[in-house]
């Protein structure tokens, strides 16, 4: 029976990690926005962030990233690197990461001369057409140029509003699990007071994930909000008790 539950919970998991590939995140020129976007989206849908990986415009760290991702995850998602100037070179790493061929994929080449015209479909531009052999095109309804999708890897656009778009596109294709529901219940107090009867709930209710999170006012001083979170409602509602319960009886004895 317990070897039965295990399963049913292993089944109820799915995982993803994200990748975000860009010199300009590292320098920190661009500020990323992408991250707490695409974490919510797939948390929201029953998929579990488990990593997040940052890496530069470098073939070899972009291939030894994804392998060693994808073998992992149920998903992998980048982001970035798959525009029309020469530093663009995730499609060409991901091909290589999977050791297909790449080359211009006559159904993004369509796509990109029905938006841009045949004359202004330039050498620049063609290079947003090149699609590794075997993958499927992630649909883009912002710039029209696809990402694409190849084994459990979805590539995605950097710029944030036509990665969104493309994700809307991606979502319904994508494996997903039992939505993880989530509980806050503010202590009104610091972390200090609470930390000791926390740690004892955590280790009553070890099947719920409980997180401290702490915040400092110049008006309230410190305060913390308590974070639970489960696939099973009912013992979320249990564990949400016991911090209720402790969170009053600190309160009351203040």
């Amino acid at each position: 029976m317990a070897d039965d539950r295990n399963e049913a919970a292993a089944a109820d998991i799915v995982t993803a990690a994200i990748l975000v590939i860009g010199d300009e995140i590292l320098s920190g020129r661009t500020k990323d926005k992408n991250i707490g976007y695409i974490a919510e989206y797939l948390t929201n849908i029953g998929i579990d962030v488990r990593e997040v990986r940052v890496v530069p415009d470098v073939e070899g760290e972009i291939v030894a990233a994804l392998n060693a991702l994808r073998a992992r995850y149920t998903h992998v998602l980048t982001t970035g690197g798959i525009g029309p100037t020469h530093d663009d070179i995730t499609a060409d790493s991901v091909a290589k990461a999977f050791g297909v061929p790449i080359d211009f994929d006559p159904r993004a080449v369509a796509i990109l001369a029905e938006r841009y015209g045949k004359a202004d479909l330039n050498e620049a531009r063609m290079r947003m057409a090149r699609i590794p052999e075997g993958a499927d095109l992630i649909a883009n309804p912002v710039s029209k140029a696809p990402g694409f999708s190849i084994g459990n890897v979805h590539v995605m656009a950097g710029v944030p509003s036509i990665m969104q778009a493309m994700l809307d596109a991606l979502a319904p294709s994508l494996a997903r699990g039992k939505v993880m529901l989530s509980r806050s219940v503010p202590a009104g107090m610091g972390e200090g007071r609470i930390a000791k009867g926390l740690g004892a709930v955590q280790a009553e209710h070890p099947d719920v994930m409980i997180g401290s999170y702490p915040t400092y006012s110049d008006t309230t001083g410190f305060t913390t909000t308590i974070v639970l979170r489960s696939r099973d409602e009912g013992r979320l509602d249990a564990a949400e008790a016991a911090v209720r319960a402790l969170v009053a009886a600190l309160g009351a004895g203040s």
